[in-house]
């Protein structure tokens, strides 16, 4: 069990805070975020906070615990579900539930169960895939007005929190999934981001053959998502694929289903952020897709703006292995939001580096 009854418990908490979509999540965050570091040992809490302005905030990834080292000489840091006390994990889901919607919170749960799924399929009898192989990080000191993050991050979930002020940002979020759909087992039939892929595909298939061509921009799928785990997200040259603007109504009405699909992932005030994101945008948005057009064959798509860019991809593990990604060009890390912070501030409040740039 991944966190034990404390699942349960916060899939009831966020049934109540999703019928509140103007509630603030930075409240939420920090009364969840002290209640986990008072539950801690000095030497859990050594392993869990760092400085706001440590470079380790900015180090993410999405593949498993134990590749890590081998890529990047270093370790993920953080303390993992698996070296917290029964009680500290009730307390750990109460600080993921409370950056995510009730849809984003299972969707994480579940990506984090499918470890026991690729557990039996690998026959891995070394503790590379476990359901507790995640790790919470906190970056400065939590406060429901002040200046502060973390981050919960394992294979296929990777979350960045930061409140400035007491404003919430919630980007970059990744969710992947191995296998995207569980074919055989108990679980058989299980897509936890199935809906992730239908919605692109109605899309896609409302789409006339001459939009289609301008839609599909390679015939052949990406090996990952385009951005990877870069500290700030970016596309070379003008956005591809097919603009919103040339859209028929019926059809901006599905891009917008997809959308919203990433968006409500995260609870009202985060998913607000976004949706101002996609009004700004206007048809100021592309549609692009690349691989195959028939289910089941390696695909990839991606939503892009002027500020913020959804990605898919699905072509790993024969077409059975997704990753999903929402950067936003100019607040992820909430770094355009520190730098407004840093610039405003007293002399001698201390400042992030890269909040300045």
């Amino acid at each position: 069990m991944l966190f034990r009854a404390g699942i349960t418990l916060c899939i009831l908490v966020c049934a109540v805070w999703a019928h509140d979509g103007h509630d603030h999540a930075a409240p939420r965050m920090a009364a969840t975020a002290k209640n986990f570091l008072d539950s801690l040992t000095p030497e859990q809490k050594a392993q869990v906070v760092f400085p706001l302005e440590d470079e380790e905030r900015f180090f993410w990834h999405y593949i498993p615990t134990d590749d890590i080292p081998k890529r990047y000489e270093r370790p993920r840091k953080g303390l993992t579900i698996a070296d917290m006390s029964p009680h500290q994990q009730h307390l750990a889901a109460a600080l993921l539930s409370a950056g995510l919607s009730q849809q984003g919170y299972i969707k994480a749960t579940t990506i984090m169960s499918l470890e026991d799924v690729l557990r039996i399929m690998e026959k891995d009898t070394k503790g590379r895939r476990n359901p507790q192989k995640y790790h919470f990080s906190i970056f400065g000191q939590p406060s429901e007005t002040g200046t502060w993050a973390y981050r919960i991050e394992g294979h296929h979930v990777s979350l960045h929190f930061t409140v400035v002020n007491g404003k919430a940002i919630g980007n970059p979020t990744f969710f992947g999934s191995n296998p995207a759909e569980v074919r055989e087992g108990p679980r058989a039939g299980l897509r936890v981001l199935g809906a992730e892929e239908d919605k692109a595909r109605a899309l896609l298939n409302a789409l006339t053959p001459e939009q289609r061509k301008v839609a599909i921009v390679s015939e052949k799928a990406y090996d990952d998502i385009l951005t990877e785990r870069t500290r700030k997200a970016a596309l070379q040259g003008q956005p591809s694929g097919l603009p919103a603007a040339k859209m028929t109504p019926a059809q901006r009405k599905l891009l917008q289903v997809l959308m919203d699909e990433y968006v409500d992932n995260l609870p009202g005030e985060l998913a607000e952020q976004r949706r101002e994101r996609i009004r700004a945008a206007g048809n100021n948005l592309y549609f692009a897709w690349a691989g195959v057009v028939e289910r089941g064959g390696p695909h990839y798509y991606r939503v892009q703006s002027p500020t913020f860019l959804i990605e898919y991809d699905n072509t790993q593990n024969n077409a059975n292995h997704i990753h999903t990604v929402w950067r936003d060009f100019e607040d992820d890390f909430g770094v355009d939001l520190l730098k407004e912070h840093y610039a405003t501030a007293p002399a001698g409040h201390g400042h992030n580096s890269d909040a300045k740039k």
